[in-house]
Formats: C-alpha cells, sequence, structure tokens
C-alpha cells in the first residue's frame, strides 16, 4: 500500500529527467499519473515503465504554453480516472545563454511562455479540478536561478523568479480551501540539460560542480522525492515555500 494509493497526479515535462523520476515516484506511492509532454515518444516511454512496473499511467501530449492545450490535459485526466489530487509543474526550458543587451526578444518570450506562462496555465487548470475534489497540492518548479542571479541568463532567471512568487500568490489564495501550493528549487542536475550543457562548455559544468559544497550533481530522483514529500500528507503544513534542493548552493 502507497501514500497515495487511490489518487491521481499530473506531471508535466515527464518525458525525461526530473519529471520521468517524479511521475515514477507518484507512481511508486500508487498514485495514477498522468504524464504531460511535448515529446510523445519519450512521454509514452515514462507512461510505459510506470505500467511494466504494475502501476497505472497515461501520456498527454501538451504544450505548456498554449491554453486551450493545458485545458485539454487536464479535462482528460478528470475524465479518464475521476478526479486530480496532485500536480507537478516541472515542463520548462533553458533557453538561450547570452549577456541581457544580447537577449533576443524571441527568446525572452519563449523562455517565459514556458516556464512562467505555462505555470499560470497549468495553475488555472488544475485548480477547478482540486477544488471539486476539495483538496489538492502542487508543486511548481523553479530553479536555485529563481533564488539568485546568474550572468547571461536573464530569461531564465526572471522566469523562475517569477515561478516562486506565483506559487506564494497561489498559496495564499489557496489556502482556506485545503489546496498546498510550494515551488521546489533545484540546483546543478544530472539530467538531459546538463548534458547538454557539458558538451558545450565542459568546464563551466566542473566550475557547477565545485560551487556545490556537496561536492556533485544532484539527481533527479533526489527532487522527485522532494517533489512527492510536498505533494504528501508529511508536509501537510508547509505552503508557499521555496525549497531549495541543490547540495548547498544557496547557503553560501
Amino acid at each position: 500500500m502507497g501514500q497515495m494509493d487511490g489518487h491521481v497526479a499530473l506531471v508535466t515535462g515527464a518525458s525525461s529527467g526530473i519529471g520521468r523520476a517524479a511521475a515514477l515516484a507518484f507512481a511508486e506511492q500508487g498514485a495514477t499519473v498522468v504524464v504531460a509532454d511535448t515529446n510523445d515518444q519519450g512521454g509514452e516511454a515514462t507512461a510505459s515503465l510506470i505500467r511494466d512496473a504494475g502501476g497505472q499511467a497515461m501520456f498527454v501530449h501538451a504544450d505548456v504554453s498554449d491554453a486551450a492545450q493545458v485545458d485539454a490535459m487536464v479535462e482528460r485526466a478528470v475524465s479518464t480516472f475521476g478526479r486530480l489530487d496532485h500536480a507537478f509543474n516541472n515542463a520548462g526550458i533553458e533557453g538561450a545563454s547570452a549577456p541581457l543587451t544580447e537577449c533576443t526578444r524571441e527568446n525572452w518570450d519563449h523562455t517565459l511562455a514556458v516556464n512562467l506562462t505555462g505555470v499560470f496555465l497549468c495553475l488555472q487548470a488544475e485548480i477547478p479540478a482540486m477544488r471539486a475534489g476539495g483538496s489538492g497540492s502542487i508543486v511548481n518548479c523553479a530553479s536555485i536561478a529563481g533564488l539568485n542571479g546568474f550572468p547571461g541568463l536573464a530569461a531564465y532567471v526572471a522566469s523562475k523568479h517569477g515561478v516562486n512568487g506565483l506559487t506564494k500568490a497561489a498559496a495564499l489564495e489557496l489556502a482556506a480551501e485545503g489546496i498546498r501550493v510550494n515551488s521546489v528549487c533545484p540546483g546543478a542536475i544530472d539530467t538531459e540539460m546538463i548534458a547538454r550543457v557539458k558538451a558545450e562548455q565542459p568546464e563551466l559544468i566542473e566550475q557547477t560542480i565545485a560551487a556545490h559544497p556537496l561536492g556533485r550533481l544532484g539527481l533527479p530522483e533526489e527532487i522527485a522525492a522532494t517533489v512527492v514529500w510536498l505533494c504528501s500528507d508529511a508536509a501537510g503544513f508547509v505552503t508557499g515555500q521555496a525549497i531549495a534542493v541543490d547540495g548547498g548552493y544557496t547557503t553560501q
């Protein structure tokens, strides 16, 4: 018996990395998982991993920057499984790296559309579904870039600070209704995103690892464990928080 038996969890950006790890972690606790992503092959693979392990999962194609697709994603989850108890709004992109004066409007708009507006749209769709059930728990994926500044990443940093602010506003609005909203702020995590950076700038990854007091990259499963805890009854008195899971980076 898992602590989330009978519950339904939605995870966006679940085709790989942190999203996949979170989808698997929810399933391990007994939740039925709605796997959402624009990567159909990766999303279906995540859902298959859950089903192969004896769990229940469904993949839904969804671009979180498109309100119609987000609404359809949540509607399908509820129409198929009858409820929505937990959501991890994880979908995000790193955007292009460039000095602020060279950040293109296209990069700015696209990065905020996915990372910040995407979370806003997901919240708007998820909250009514959770209200219908009388409670719920939501975790938004921010970043240590939502707590600190990083040169060359103005759009990404702005988007992740926005996620943390949006999380606090939502938590205050929804507390009396039994819906908790928190954000998780990962440090450098060993994902495909890091692999792309490592291939292009290996020295940057070494510098990044050195900047984390624990001296290593984090694992997707370590973020997933925090997300599932935040959604569990064990975190029932936690809302409106930005939880850093960063190997000590933000303590410096």
